[in-house]
Parts: C-alpha cells; structure tokens; sequence
C-alpha cells in the first residue's frame, strides 16, 4: 500500500512495552501535516483546533515542521476558517494565538469527489517539499470530524489522492470519530469499508473517554498497588456501577439523537470502555495490542443481557422537540447490567447507567464491596466499604470508609480518604482528552483507540437488546427532567445489591479550607 503500509513498523512506531507511552517523545522528524476534514462543524470548532493549539502551546507542536488544513465544503478563505475558530481557542497570548492560526490554511471541497482532493493533496505537497522541511519525509494525519455516513467516500478520497508518497518515508493514519455504526452488521459493514482501503495500523476509532485522565489511571490503580490486587474479584466486591449523568437534555439535537439513543450514545461505547478497563486482566506487558487483546478478552466473556434487567426512560418534554416523532420509543435514559462470566467475575453485576436531563452532571465509577464479617460494631446500615473514581467534573478519587465517630462514645459513621486533582496538583493542568488522543496518533500509539475485533465484540452484545428496543419489545418510562430517572433504575440497582449510603454525602475538598 502506498506510503501507508506499516507491515514492518519503523524504530518510530514501535512503543516500548517497558514504559508509559506519553512519558516518550517521538524521535520522527520532517514534515507532520494534519488535516481536519469537517473543519468547518461544531467538533472541529470546539474540540479538535482548541486541542491541536494546546499541544502546539506545550510544545508538542512545532511551527517550524507542522502544518494544519481545515477542508469542509464550506466556501470561505483561510482567514475566514481563522476567524471561526479564533474564539475557541483559549488561554494564550496575541502572539501565540497568532503563530498558530499562522499554520491553518483551508482548502474547500466535497466529500465524494476527487477535485478537492487534488486541492487538498496539492498544498500538502507543497509544504512537504518546502525548503524548511526535511526531504522526502512525509507524516500524514487525517482526522474525520464528520457523519459516520461520509467515512467510506472521504477515505476513498484520502486513498486515491492523498495518501503519503511512495517514494518518502513516514506514514499517513486516519482517525475516526464514533458512531462506530448502529448495530453489529452497519458497523462490520463499515469496518470493511475501511479495511480495504487502509490497514489496521492506520485507522484510529478514537473514543474520547479513553483520553480522560482518571480513566488512563485504572491501569496503574489495579496494577501498580498492591492493595488492589487481592480485593478486585467477586469475593470482596459485590457490585459495580459506572454512571453517566447529564443535567441538560438533548438542546436542539432530538432528531440526530432519536437515530441512536442513549445506549448507542453513550453506554456502548464510553462506559463500556470504561467497564473494559475495570474488568480486565492484566496485560501481559504495556504493549498497546496486550493491552486490547486483554479488554477483547472480556467483552467476550460478557453474557447476554435479559431484559428483566434492564431499565429504559425517555424525560417528559423530550418529543416536545418536532425533529423527534410523536410515537418515538428513544431512550434518553437506560439502566443496564453486564455479567462477565469467568474466574474473576462470575456473580458480580457491572451496572452501566447514562441519562439526560437528569438531576445533575457526573460520570463515575463506583465499586461497592462486600460487608464486613462478624459486624461487631452494627454498623450495617450505615454503608458499605466503596471505591468511587470521579471521571468528571471535579476529578477525584475516594474511598469510603466507616470510622469510628469523634467524642467519648464508641459511635461509627462513614467518611472517605480523599484524592481529589484540583488540591493534589493545583500546579498541573490536566490534559484535554482530545489532546491526549491527538498525539498519541502522532506517535503511533494505539493503546487507547478502539481495535476492529473489540469494536465487533462490544456491538454483539449490545445489538440484540438495542433490535429490540427498535421493535418496541423493551419501552420507555417516562420520567421528570432533573429528576434521577425512571424509579425502576434504583429499585433494579437494589435488586442487584447495590446499598445506598444512608446520610452521607461526599462534599469535594476545596483550597478554601486550608
């Protein structure tokens, strides 16, 4: 394959399996040319150049080898693409902000045909053969901040006209955004779509959940401490939630969202990530293929989901919008238990639950161990033992955990150890996750992508719930917008083990009180 095969991977692309990956700086040099196709749309705007000028502020980016093309149909100079973007990009100086908008330039043209991508392929090989750049070296990155519906024509495009040269070193990859298809068969279709036009090697499915701080921290908190090692299994823990709240409701996008719903949004791929990386075994090294075979692993262990549990709730007001059909049978909100049947987990439910409109705003990871043995205390009812990692906001992680209460009485109530980022490393800014992802692909690092097999295993077990939810064999209940859902979700929690902490609240630490 022209300029793209990595069959036989350069010293470049290889990653150390004996250290972290973003700890290496890649030793790649020459021209690196990025391009953002829907440059033009919402993600690009507010997520893809505002992180692409972080890196380029921390130094990742250099103005002297990178270059930038925004590419959209969109008619507009390349000051215009400037302007756009201009206000999305925070927290720098006039100077800096005017270096990198510097490095943008626009080229415009449509999706399924080859004169835009002349264009497009033509002012990338301009600043490739420069006199600034090192000869016959040519890094191309292609990310498609588009429809899932224009992938197959857009890399069409990039294969006919824009791939690396075959006489340069280096390599083109092309990052895709989800939706990963809509069930199992349109996401096969659309992984061999892809397939005959790029390796495996090149195609990075980027799930941004993945670049989340506290997510990268699952690996190290189970296997780099020895207090986990021995409590993560089913004798200690007696369930697992992974949870997703938002207070807003779908604000204008009911009709796109009533294609997928709230499974297919977010539990099918975000939390079940999350839920991979909780469940796993340890990988044999940090290779990034060790890695994703483990997570492969249990996906398949997964058993089918019943529908008796199983939780589905559509917010009163949500078909107030006319994109979205009076009969629609959309979930906004969905409670559902994973089993993973093997060694580790056998008897242990994983409850996945996302909603909108609800309460308040968090994801989390929250495992609930078992009670204590021989309670001399009686202090059953004041909660169990539980280790809660706050994905967003205010990330943080605790430990709950039953002391004795202070005074002259042999009283007990629950408090927490606390890990809480903003106090930790007040000097350290934590890295968007759209950051994080972007220079992994610069460097070839796959570890936090999706790989084709684990995309094929998640949508088998999801898929025959979400066909019969399309055939209106599951419904949904309504419920109150900020409210916590349908009640069947907390009763379904209860059934499953799950024991609420009766009277206590975690409150975040804050500077103010030190």
């Amino acid at each position: 394959m022209s300029g793209g095969s990595v069959g036989s991977s350069p010293p470049s692309e290889r990653i150390s399996s004996s250290s972290l990956s973003d700890l290496e700086i890649s030793s790649e040099s020459g021209c690196l040319s990025i391009v953002v196709l829907g440059a033009s749309g919402d993600l690009a705007k507010k997520k893809t150049f505002p992180a692409l000028f972080n890196l380029f502020q921390q130094g990742f980016l250099q103005s002297g080898e990178v270059h930038i093309f925004g590419y959209a149909r969109s008619n507009i100079s390349d000051d215009g693409l400037r302007e756009r973007i201009r206000g999305y990009l925070k927290g720098a100086s006039d100077e800096h902000l005017s270096q990198f908008l510097q490095l943008i330039k626009y080229v415009s043209g449509s999706y399924d045909s080859g004169e835009g991508f002349e264009l497009l392929n033509k002012a990338i090989s301009e600043n490739e053969t420069s006199q600034d750049n090192e000869p016959a070296n040519s890094r191309r990155l292609f990310y498609l901040a588009l429809p899932p519906s224009v992938y197959p024509s857009v890399c069409k495009m990039i294969r006919s006209y824009c791939m690396t040269p075959s006489s340069h070193t280096g390599w083109t990859r092309v990052i895709v955004e989800k939706p990963f298809g809509k069930d199992l068969d349109s996401a096969e279709q659309l992984s061999a779509q892809l397939g005959e036009l790029f390796d495996e090697q090149q195609l990075y499915r980027i799930d941004h959940y993945l670049g989340k701080e506290l997510v990268q921290n699952l690996l190290v908190l189970r296997f780099a401490n020895r207090l986990f090692l021995p409590l993560w299994n089913r004798d200690n823990i007696d369930n697992v939630q992974i949870v997703f709240r938002e207070d807003f409701g779908t604000d204008g996008r009911g009709g796109y969202f009533d294609q997928y719903g709230i499974i297919r949004d977010i539990i099918q791929n975000h939390l079940l990530q999350v839920f991979c990386l909780v469940a796993m075994e340890k990988p044999v090294t940090l290779s990034p293929e060790h890695i994703r075979d483990e997570k492969v692993k249990v996906l398949q262990s997964v058993d089918s989901i019943k529908h008796d549990e199983v939780v589905l709730g559509q917010y009163d007001g949500y078909k107030d919008d006319p994109t979205v059909p009076d009969e629609s049978n959309t979930p906004t909100f969905a409670s559902v238990v994973l089993r993973v049947h093997n060694e580790r987990w056998e008897g242990v439910p994983f409850i996945l639950k996302a909603g909108k409109a609800l309460g308040s705003r968090k994801a989390e990871i929250r495992v609930q161990f078992k009670d204590a043995p021989g309670d001399i205390f009686r202090c059953k009812k004041q909660g169990r033992n539980e280790f809660v990692i706050r994905l967003q906001p205010l990330e943080s992680m605790y430990m709950k955990l039953t002391v004795k209460k202070p005074g002259l009485e042999m009283a007990t109530e629950q408090s927490e150890l606390d890990l809480s980022y903003g106090q930790r490393y007040q000097d350290t800014k934590i890295p968007e996750a759209y950051e994080r992802l972007i220079l992994d692909t610069i460097r070839g690092d796959q570890q936090h992508f999706v790989r084709r097999d684990e995309l094929k295993a998640a949508w088998e077990i999801f898929t025959p719930l979400l066909h019969d939810i399309d055939a209106g064999k599951l419904k949904a209940l309504p419920y109150q917008p900020g409210t916590r859902g349908p009640p069947e979700a907390d009763e379904l929690s209860k059934r499953m083990g799950y024991m609420q902490t009766l009277g206590y609240v975690w409150v975040p630490p804050t500077l103010a009180k030190f």
